[in-house]
């Protein structure tokens, strides 16, 4: 059966690939004689793969870090497999021998992940060093084992757990990953994210890893004016309606009209990523005016308050995609922020 086109979606992405590209050329710039990789796990922080990717290559990324193996095809359909490494490493025999058909590189996070590759045949590999947040890498402890040595590490690197924050974990973090730089050779260094780089240039070495700052987050304040906004969400008004005071909207009834009130349905919801912390306080707009959600937000669709505007159904609205803005509203992290965003919206690099 061959079906006609779809007709234009009442949801849009519009990503800012100037303004991405942008991001990474400010993030490897602040990283001095260090490289800026770029995380492109989550589909690119929710972007999508094939709008990133080729940003960050025209900016001049060559290194690209992922979390699973599902995500190596995507990324390699732009890039060499031996500029991809996957964070979660490599758990069995099937991801080993997946690992060497597409040539991405996988970051050993365990002893026994180490003796798996080597079994496997062995070859180019990272090598994560849990120094203080607990998650995945080579316990310090461990990193004696004869096991380590036999690697062919390319990337010695760990993560830091508070680099947002001024905390006294980032120099004790600095100091673990010091000493284990002594301990096993390896071709690079990487240890700053996006925070940590700004840090300052004791946590950059030779390679960083930034991801949120690449896609409009600022995570320290120091990028605060330096880091441009890349994604914005635009829905359309499905209908509209006027209300009398008294008049209840959405589930449960929990918002009532107090005055007559101009209402507008838009085609957006959790469905979308836009959960019920989206409240109330100016979240949408449409040319100039703040619209407050009013109601609970459903799986599909918002209701705002147009009183006073001149919005009529079919016209887009903005929801107010400006990540530490939108994170102080809503109380979610700048990070939940972008990889909540669903797969409804028309993805487009169109920027109105």
């Amino acid at each position: 059966m061959t079906l006609p086109d779809a007709p234009p979606a009442s949801l849009r992405l519009r990503i800012d690939t100037a303004a991405l590209a942008d991001n990474w050329r400010t993030m490897d710039r602040l990283s001095g004689s260090a490289t800026a990789g770029a995380a492109v796990k989550a589909n690119g922080y929710g972007l999508g793969i094939d709008f990133v990717m080729p940003a960050l290559l025209g900016a001049g990324a060559r290194n690209f870090f992922v979390a699973h193996w599902s995500e190596v095809a995507g990324v390699l359909a732009y890039t060499a497999g031996e500029t991809i490494a996957v964070l979660h490493g490599v758990a069995d025999e099937q991801e080993a021998a997946y690992a060497r058909a597409t040539g991405a590189v996988p970051v050993i996070n365990s002893l026994p992940q180490a003796r798996l590759w080597l079994q496997s045949g062995g070859g180019r590999c990272h090598l994560m060093v849990d120094s203080g947040i607990n998650r995945l890498g080579v316990e310090p402890g461990n990193l004696g084992d004869p096991v380590l040595e036999k690697l062919e590490i390319d990337t010695l690197m760990s993560h830091l757990a508070s680099a947002d924050e001024e905390s006294a974990q980032n120099a004790r973090q600095l100091a673990v990953f010091r000493e284990a730089a002594s301990r096993l050779p390896a071709k690079r260094l990487s240890l700053g994210n996006s925070a940590g780089i700004m840090l300052g240039e004791d946590y950059h070495f030779d390679l960083t890893r930034p991801g949120l700052a690449l896609y409009g987050g600022v995570p320290r304040s120091e990028l605060a004016g330096l880091i441009r906004q890349v994604a914005h969400v635009e829905s359309a008004v499905l209908q509209l309606r006027d209300l009398s005071p008294g008049d209840a909207v959405g589930y449960n009834a929990v918002w009532h009209a107090e005055r007559p009130t101009r209402a507008a349905t838009l085609a957006l919801g959790y469905a979308d990523g836009i959960l019920r912390a989206w409240g109330k306080a100016g979240a949408v707009q449409h040319e100039g005016h703040g619209l407050p959600i009013i109601g609970k937000v459903s799986m599909d669709m918002i209701i705002v308050d147009c009183t006073g505007t001149n919005l009529a159904e079919g016209d887009f609205c903005n929801l107010s995609y400006d990540l530490p803005q939108a994170s102080a509203l809503t109380g979610l992290s700048q990070y939940e922020l972008l990889t909540l965003l669903g797969n409804r919206f028309d993805r487009t690099t169109q920027i109105a």
